[in-house]
């Protein structure tokens, strides 16, 4: 396939610098991935994600007139689709309030609620309690 911006090609990894890492394209030419255009995540450490004699497919993102070639690893690969997995249900749990009308679930609601409210109250309670160091009035 022809050296051509936008085209994909296979290359090797022939070196590996802090600001990026250098692809072998074959016919004695070499083009640069800059250290943003390897992936799709923050690369801190290009070592982590690439080594020398490393086979890659990279997108010719620029031919400079002086010869330089950018490229980009990142580009030539589709990014990855997230997986949404829908929350399991547990579809064998019997429907309690299906059959209770809207006064029913309503009282309902208000009675665990109250429930709740007091459990809170009574916690809160038994912080405020002192805790055997109570202020003693000053006599005069």
């Amino acid at each position: 396939m022809p050296l051509e911006v936008g085209n994909v090609v296979e290359g090797t990894v022939s070196g590996i610098t802090n600001f990026g890492a250098f692809i072998d394209l074959g016919e004695e030419k070499t083009g640069l991935v800059h250290i943003s255009e390897v992936a799709n995540d923050y690369v801190k450490n290009i070592n982590e994600y690439l080594k020398t004699g490393q086979k890659v497919k990279v997108k010719v993102l620029a031919i400079e007139k002086d010869g330089k070639i950018s490229l980009s690893i990142k580009q030539a690969t589709p990014p990855k689709k997230k997986v949404i997995k829908p929350a399991e249900l547990d579809w064998n749990r019997p429907e309690e309030t299906s059959s209770m009308s809207f006064e029913d679930k309503l009282s309902r609601f208000l009675k665990d609620s109250d429930e709740k409210i007091q459990t809170i109250k009574s916690k809160s309670k038994s912080n405020r309690k002192s805790n055997g160091h109570a202020k003693k009035a000053f006599k005069e």
